[in-house]
């Protein structure tokens, strides 16, 4: 897959922004990248599209910059001479796919239909745009048609918010989602930019959809382990549950039998890839030795090297 495709899949959310005065469109970008959304897709639905793009390309190197709404292969040619990274179209147009392709840019067209996979498979994309999201069916419709197009991702959009979005980025299908919400015109007009980070951090975090699952306390020993097992399910009534490291009571805490400063804290997400990288953005290192993986041999639990009030946390992999 083509690294800039990789990039967003990372991020995860793709805003769909309408500039109508490229004077804003640098404080915009850095807007997002503050709340944590370092992309855009900078629509050509204004005569205004081509400029921001080419100010953002120059003035906020930390976002990758793409053009949507992309019409004719002319538009693309400006698009891409602007400074823009990735090409979006609302459908699925032969001639602009092959233009984009043959340039080493690549596009997301929209497709909503099984043919219209099967075209982009033929073209030998990736990634598509799966337009308009929600009134094709949602996310119930590409779990529904993408079992037999195992080579291709989506990228939903159209009726994607902070109420859905934990359910779209859940599905491994999907690369990344594109929406609106977060870029409210009146906060753009007003020039709002603060807003618009504050918007940009409650979509990262619905779609993340952090949770404090279970609390690990150190017990020093697998006796004591035991014994404090015991007291808490004498006490509340909390199952116990023995593993080879640690003994769970109730779902919640959970005793180890090694010794330690303190325990740890659990933190499960939708999407651990997508925390993972965006953590690290904000300095976050995590210990690679700390790394477990599912049977599938996907990302399941990571540590972070540094700890919380001397409580050592990992993120894990919500099921």
């Amino acid at each position: 897959m083509h690294k800039v495709l990789e990039e967003l899949g990372t991020i995860g959310i793709i805003p769909v922004i309408k500039i109508d005065d490229p004077a804003g469109a640098v404080p915009l970008a850095k807007a997002l990248a503050a709340g944590g959304i370092p992309c855009a897709e900078v629509t050509f639905r204004t005569a205004q599209g081509e400029e921001a793009i080419r100010r953002i390309s120059a003035g906020a190197s930390e976002i990758l910059v793409g053009a949507g709404t992309v019409l004719t292969t002319d538009q693309a040619d400006r698009a891409i001479r602007a400074g823009a990274q990735f090409i979006v179209s609302p459908g699925y147009n032969p001639k602009i796919v092959k233009y984009c392709l043959e340039r080493g840019i690549p596009i997301a067209p929209g497709c909503s239909t099984p043919s219209d996979f099967e075209q982009a498979l033929e073209a030998g994309l990736e990634v598509v745009k799966f337009f308009p999201a929600e009134q094709s069916g949602g996310i119930g419709y590409i779990n529904a048609v993408a079992a037999p197009y195992t080579g291709l991702k989506f990228i939903p959009t159209g009726g994607i918010n902070a109420g859905n979005i934990g359910a779209y980025i859940a599905c491994d299908r999907v690369l990344a989602c594109g929406g609106t919400w977060m870029v409210s015109p009146d906060l753009l007009k007003a020039g709002d930019f603060a807003g618009i980070s504050a918007l940009s951090r409650e979509a990262v975090f619905a779609m993340f959809g952090f949770t404090v699952v279970h609390i690990g306390l150190n017990a020093g020993s697998e006796d004591a382990a035991r014994q404090g097992a015991a007291l808490i399910n004498t006490l509340f009534g909390f199952p116990v549950s023995e593993g080879n490291s640690s003994i769970f009571a109730g779902p919640c805490l959970e005793l180890m039998k090694s010794a330690g400063a303190r325990g740890h804290i659990a933190i499960a997400t939708t999407t651990i890839v997508r925390a993972k990288a965006y953590l690290e953005r904000r300095g976050v290192v995590f210990d690679p030795a700390s790394i477990k993986t599912s049977a599938g041999g996907n990302l399941n639990v990571i540590f972070a090297r540094d700890e919380i009030l001397g409580f050592a946390w990992h993120l894990i992999q919500k099921k």
